[in-house]
């Protein structure tokens, strides 16, 4: 399967508008923003899971990233409530599920294979700062390497974001709405932009809150080998 898996080319999902697909577990459905494969796929979707709804025991052999945007996501390692981002490395493994149902955005086989840092971060409670080269731009960094960088920010109302994709970034709406060009982006838009682009963002009357990723697309994604 293969879903905006031209990484050359800008693309603009606006996930909240379309329909849920079932996944292969009961209770959990996805939209999926960009996919290179089948079940084994390098993916980037949001999931949402019914309430007492769970997914089979796995391990994550090329590694999991995710955001949750609503509710409280589960394992046998906690509680991830709205507003937490978690990286689970390559050989990670664990039986992910919500009592009460939840919302996530998730990246699947995007980390390097040798990477072992697992982390969890509460947005929520982190402390922001406002951007000292940016007037009107909080920043949160949330995970940086040689491979990528990923932070959340907000911007004030009407504030004009210059978006740098020299080496691709994505942004995900979390919370408000922006303009870029004559589209509108609200709550679960998604814009990639590829290498090299750049474009404006102007934040909506009530601000903007968003996921930023940047500089992981100097290499051309690829199914992954296993």
């Amino acid at each position: 399967m293969e879903i905006n898996s031209d990484f050359s080319k800008r693309v603009i999902v606006h996930a909240g508008k379309q329909e849920w697909v079932p996944s292969p577990m009961k209770g959990v459905d996805r939209r999926m923003l960009d996919r290179i494969g089948d079940e084994v796929a390098r993916a980037t979707s949001i999931v949402r899971y019914a309430p007492k709804s769970n997914f089979s025991a796995h391990t994550h052999t090329g590694g999991e990233e995710f955001f949750v945007l609503d509710g409280v996501f589960q394992d046998e390692h906690g509680d991830f409530p709205a507003g937490t981002y978690v990286r689970n490395p390559p050989t990670s493994s664990h039986t992910p599920g919500s009592e009460a149902g939840c919302t996530i955005f998730v990246k699947l086989w995007q980390f390097d294979m040798n990477d072992r840092h697992q982390m969890r971060v509460d947005t929520l409670s982190a402390d922001w700062q406002a951007d000292p080269d940016r007037q009107g731009v909080e920043h949160l960094p949330l995970y940086s390497d040689d491979r990528e960088d990923v932070s959340m920010e907000t911007w004030h109302p009407g504030q004009t974001v210059a978006l740098d994709a020299a080496n691709g970034m994505e942004v995900l709406v979390i919370g408000g709405s922006f303009t870029e060009g004559n589209e509108s982006f609200e709550i679960q838009s998604w814009l990639r932009l590829p290498v090299g682009a750049s474009s404006t963002a102007i934040a909506g009357p009530d601000g903007c809150k968003v996921w930023i990723k940047r500089n992981h697309l100097k290499e051309t994604p690829t199914a992954p080998s296993s």
